[in-house]
């Protein structure tokens, strides 16, 4: 598009606010445009790949979001320190704020975004609502008044009818929102809602929306410039959710046909240029099993899952932000967005699928990615995984002529990945990409929680050749990190015996040595002949039962990850460990702390008789709130910790003395 006068904000450095594979990203296109770049980071991310990309780097705060990431005030000093012109929001954090945005105006920077008034119109999700029913666009019924007092939220979701959803108005990215299934629950998960809405945004405010059953979630990509010219690149089906955060995206959407897709995006396009919007934007719907569609709200930023939009567009966002901050018109109009193939996108996190997907931290101890598939991420082997950010890591996106194809396609490069030392979601992802409903397109967002039990299986075959290869691993590497020299004893005449845990199994191995690196493995009633054919620091070619494959892995002292067809584990070996009495540690009413994290609540005192499952406390880890319930009935005599202490995994929290 051209236009007669431009009016045009040039700037010619970029401080980033915000960390991790979203800052590398918008790196990318910065630099390909010829822009500098700053980042910003926090003492926790002192060592993180953004930081090193950048042109220059100002840390910010301690570890936690709201003494860095979201201290308005540093960040507009970084800008200063470093001469930046202009602020890269990033999506989380500070994306949507407006007073961030309004501040950066007040300073001078240019930020690459939305103006402070279209955030507050529509950023917040409760103006957002109340704008697009002025407008006549479809809406879900709720509440979304100024009264925040819980009595009247409470009366509000009795009128609604339950089940209700609880939603955070400031920000996304499923924090601050909670399903009420019914009356009995809702002041706890009120609480617990504004509780991670205040951590995550710093802003408490919610709204309640009547729930739909089973809906698929479909959003519709937004362009504006100040010109008043905008256009949607069509739209995204993130159905595949849990804890109501995203895990799968793709485009076009199975259950979007042209004319729906038309539809949402003629409602979408009115929408921005209603309130006179600039950059990029996403509206999000539900759309019910009727072909009904209902306004969610929109996000005033750029998305997680912008990359499936790119593989079918040929765009990329982050360079059409760019040139739309600096008061360039759009480049396209309408008809001459064309959509090419297929793309499919999952998100990688540390999280442990079958602990009800429990946040994790540490350090990548290895790291590789599959060639074929754009990998969005910060990571290199031996990187740090804090425990204060959001549990993502890494996107895989993968692209084909078909829908069928992109999915084979990224089946294969995450079976592929290597990503050793911090649990992770990698084999659930594979499972979600394998599931028939998945493969034939029907996934909703109840789609997690219906198959869950499928999704959380595993290959009884895979699991005994993984434990058997783990026990000659063991063996061979001796605990020191290095291979054995190839050449190095006699033949053992009589088997060795092990002991070890692997994925939460203790095993017992008896492990012969027929000669040179051949070894005959017996687990229970299973036994494996395997020869060692390499045997390097991180992999290992092996031929398990006359089969010829490859397997990577990790050693550091007693602990042994490995990743073997796709599937990775955590091996510990007990050998040499004091053998733990069956039912010694079972029902002790001893309380563990599931994750690093800050606490935030306690729920009990000493002396409080609870149920077993009864709340006893609550974890904040990686923006999202975790409760901790009793692991026994009894009477509650110790606590170790108080809210806002800041702890470790398996540290001790409460002891319950068990009832008799």
């Amino acid at each position: 598009m051209t236009v007669s006068s431009p009016v045009l904000t040039p700037f010619r450095k970029i401080l980033i606010a915000n960390r991790g594979e979203i800052a590398m990203r918008i790196i990318r296109s910065a630099r390909a445009l010829g822009y500098r770049t700053v980042a910003v980071y926090s003492t926790a991310d002192a060592g993180a790949r953004h930081v090193q990309e950048a042109d220059q780097a100002v840390c910010i705060g301690a570890p936690l979001p709201a003494q860095s990431y979201l201290r308005i005030p540093g960040l507009i000093e970084a800008a200063r320190l470093t001469g930046a012109d202009a602020v890269h929001p990033g999506y989380g954090f500070l994306a949507e704020n407006g007073e961030f945005a309004q501040a950066c105006r007040e300073a001078g920077l240019v930020f690459i975004g939305p103006s402070p008034e279209a955030i507050a119109a529509m950023g917040h999700k409760a103006g957002a609502k109340a704008l697009m029913q002025a407008a006549g666009v479809p809406c879900i019924a709720g509440y979304q008044g100024d009264d925040q007092g819980e009595e009247r939220l409470a009366a509000e979701a009795e009128r609604i009818g339950f089940p209700v959803m609880i939603k955070a108005t400031a920000g996304g990215g499923g924090r601050g929102m909670r399903l009420v299934p019914s009356a009995a629950e809702f002041a706890e998960l009120l609480r617990s809602a504004r509780s991670e809405a205040q951590s995550a945004f710093g802003d408490p405010e919610v709204i309640l929306e009547r729930a739909i059953v089973e809906p698929r979630h479909i959003e519709v990509q937004v362009f504006a410039d100040r010109y008043g010219h905008a256009i949607h690149l069509g739209e995204r089906d993130c159905s595949v959710q849990r804890r109501h955060q995203k895990l799968i995206e793709e485009a076009p959407s199975p259950a979007v046909s042209a004319d729906l897709r038309a539809r949402m995006g003629a409602t979408a396009v009115a929408a921005v240029r209603a309130i006179r919007y600039e950059g990029a934007g996403t509206l999000e719907f539900l759309l019910d099993r009727e072909g009904n569609f209902f306004f969610m709200e929109m996000n005033t930023r750029l998305q997680v899952e912008h990359p499936v939009t790119e593989a079918i567009t040929g765009l990329d966002l982050v360079e059409l932000q760019l040139r739309i901050a600096a008061g360039e018109p759009l480049p396209l109009t309408q008809e001459h967005v064309q959509f090419n193939g297929h793309a499919i996108e999952v998100r990688l996190c540390a999280e442990n699928a079958n602990e009800g997907f429990v946040p994790q931290s540490g350090t990548m101890a290895l790291w590789k990615t599959p060639a074929g598939l754009r990998v969005e991420d910060a990571l290199a082997s031996g990187a740090e995984i804090p425990p204060f950010y959001d549990s993502m890591i890494a996107k895989f996106i993968s692209h084909g002529r078909t829908r069928d194809e992109a999915r084979r396609k990224l089946t294969a490069g995450l079976q592929d990945t290597v990503a050793l030392g911090v649990t992770t979601n990698q084999a659930f992802l594979q499972r979600c990409l394998e599931e028939p409903v998945f493969a034939e397109g029907g996934a909703t967002t109840a789609f997690i929680a219906q198959h869950q039990q499928a999704l959380l299986a595993t290959d009884s075959a895979v699991q005994g050749r993984a434990a058997a290869l783990a026990a000659v691993l063991l063996y061979e590497t001796g605990g020191d990190r290095r291979p054995r020299p190839l050449v190095r004893r006699l033949t053992h005449t009589l088997p060795i015996s092990l002991r070890f845990d692997i994925g939460g199994r203790a095993l017992n191995a008896s492990i012969g040595v027929t000669r040179d690196r051949s070894f005959n493995v017996s687990i229970a009633e299973e036994s494996f002949a395997i020869d060692l054919v390499e045997l390097d620091a991180v992999s290992v070619r092996l031929v398990c039962d006359g089969v010829q494959e490859k397997a990577a892995f990790h050693r550091d002292g007693p602990t042994l990850w490995l990743h073997y067809r796709g599937l990775p584990v955590r091996v510990e070996d007990t050998t040499r460990s004091a053998s733990v009495r069956q039912g010694e540690a079972a029902g002790d009413g001893k309380l563990r702390a599931s994750m690093n994290g800050r606490v935030v609540a306690v729920m009990v005192g000493i002396g409080d008789t609870v149920q077993a499952g009864q709340p006893i406390f609550t974890l904040e880890a990686m923006k999202m709130e975790h409760v901790h319930s009793a692991p026994v009935a009894g009477k509650v005599t110790a606590l170790h910790v108080a809210t806002g202490d800041q702890i470790a995994a398996s540290r001790i929290v409460a002891e319950i003395s068990p009832a008799d």
